[in-house]
């Protein structure tokens, strides 16, 4: 077995696990405090991600409208972090009471890996259920991949209805039923049922009226997470534009492609998109630190990690969609697995542990005054985007809705995006968007690009 190790028993490796909103941000925020330290081979800071990327979630919707390229809505972790070192691999095991991971490559023997500092932000995964059908004809929406995949998924289905003379079959087409009603599902929904809308106006044969849109929620109210109000208004307003919104209803089968809810309904649907919630990643059932009854690491105010005794576990922090840190504005709830909360733990977890290092030299040494704070979060301020020019958002005196919602969501969206660079592009596709009309083409080809290829090799072979 490979091992990595220091170069000298005075460097401090920092682990950080996760490459997403909090474990970029955590990177960054290190690189930029412990500059001096980097540079002088004092501290070193190790990333692991199994991607080379970040993947900015909260714009996938617009991904899928095609509203932004697919491109610009990745970070690339080399380019934003070249103090840090960055391994593309997967964590296989994590011991902290001997400070050492174990990490699988794509290709090769496992590694192992020590360190003195462990940063858990390992993110979630979807959270799916047994439910028969679901794994043969669902479709996911956490990457940019399954975004541009729904996105053609759906064209192609008016592609069906508009050359189909079987009414069943049209009929199964043009129904798009979505299992999730917090804010990635009523985004999808809301983004792609306005790009379809648009479309419809190269398919004569089918109207805008010939859609169903069915949104199923097992709770009993949309956007669980957001205040109130603006969840009321999103509800009314998806109404208003047809969409067939069932609560307190579950998913109870799909299959042959044929949808069975707990109110008793069933209908065909040839298009099924699951977003009904995430849970913590598989990864901290294989280490040996305290979880929760919902799988998450136990993390105190500070983002250090709760020993056993209810005090700090030594070297351990952890933040964003993994970690179950108490929201103290929540009467003693757990912060909600979003990217606003994760932004803002990673960089509090980043100052803290720059704190415990001794104002980033060293821990124990001297000179440093800085305290390691709790974790506060300032009132997050909801909103979300319903399809171009039209939105619902929340602000500490009152609710918006429409375009001037829209416009809020955005620039709220854009400012929290992790990387100058994107902010800049993407702001520029969205300018462009304005300019010209919206891009409705399928490329359901770019799923497969050896389809055709193989095809010509088999015809020739036959």
């Amino acid at each position: 077995m490979n091992q990595v190790t220091s170069t000298g028993g005075a460097v401090i490796r920092i682990l950080i696990v996760g490459g997403g909103c909090a474990g970029l941000t955590a990177a960054a925020r290190l690189q930029q405090g412990l500059r001096a330290e980097l540079r002088s081979g004092a501290v070193q800071i190790t990333v692991v991600e199994n991607r080379p990327y970040l993947t900015y979630q909260p714009l996938l919707a617009e991904v899928a409208a095609g509203s932004i390229d697919p491109r610009h809505v990745v970070v690339p972790l080399r380019r934003a972090l070249p103090g840090c070192r960055v391994l593309t691999a997967r964590i296989a095991r994590i011991d902290h009471a001997r400070r050492l991971a174990w990490i699988v490559p794509e290709t090769g023997p496992e590694i192992e890996l020590s360190y003195e500092q462990l940063v858990l932000a390992a993110g979630s995964v979807s959270r799916t259920q047994p439910i028969p059908g679901l794994a043969e004809h669902g479709l996911g929406f956490g990457t940019v991949g399954e975004a541009v995949g729904l996105r053609n998924h759906i064209l192609e289905q008016l592609d069906i209805a508009s050359s189909t003379r079987d009414p069943e079959l049209r009929q199964a087409a043009l129904t798009f039923v979505f299992v999730g009603g917090g804010y990635a599902g009523v985004g999808a929904l809301a983004e792609l049922e306005d790009m379809a809308r648009y479309a419809l106006r190269g398919y004569p044969n089918i109207q805008p009226n010939d859609l169903r849109w069915v949104l199923v929620e097992s709770g009993d109210r949309i956007l669980a997470e957001a205040d109130p109000v603006l969840a009321g208004h999103t509800l009314v307003h998806l109404r208003e534009r047809g969409v067939d919104v069932r609560l307190s209803t579950t998913l109870e089968s799909a299959q042959g492609r044929v949808t069975a809810l707990s109110d008793g309904s069933r209908f065909a649907a040839r298009t099924l998109v699951w977003t009904a919630g995430v849970r913590p990643a598989p990864l901290l059932g294989a280490t040996d630190l305290p979880l929760d009854e919902g799988g998450r690491v136990r993390c105190l105010p500070t983002l250090r990690v709760a020993g056993p005794d209810g005090g700090p576990l030594a070297d351990a922090w952890a933040a964003g969609d993994c970690a179950a840190v108490p929201d103290p504005g929540a009467d003693g709830a757990l912060c909600a697995p979003n990217a606003q909360h994760a932004l803002g733990q990673a960089e509090l977890l980043a100052d803290n542990l720059i704190a415990a290092l001794g104002a980033g030299g060293p821990a124990g040494a001297a000179g440093s005054d800085r305290a390691e704070r709790a974790y506060r979060p300032e009132r997050l301020c909801s909103s979300a985007s319903l399809g171009l020019g039209r939105g619902v958002a929340h602000t500490r005196r009152r609710s918006l809705t429409g375009r001037r919602a829209w416009l809020l969501h955005r620039a709220r969206t854009l400012r929290a995006l992790p990387s100058p660079d994107r902010r800049v592009r993407i702001l520029a596709d969205w300018i462009l968007a304005g300019l010209f009309t919206r891009e409705v083409v399928s490329l359901g080809s770019l799923e497969h690009p050896r389809a055709e290829f193989e095809a010509a090799v088999d015809s020739v072979e036959g």
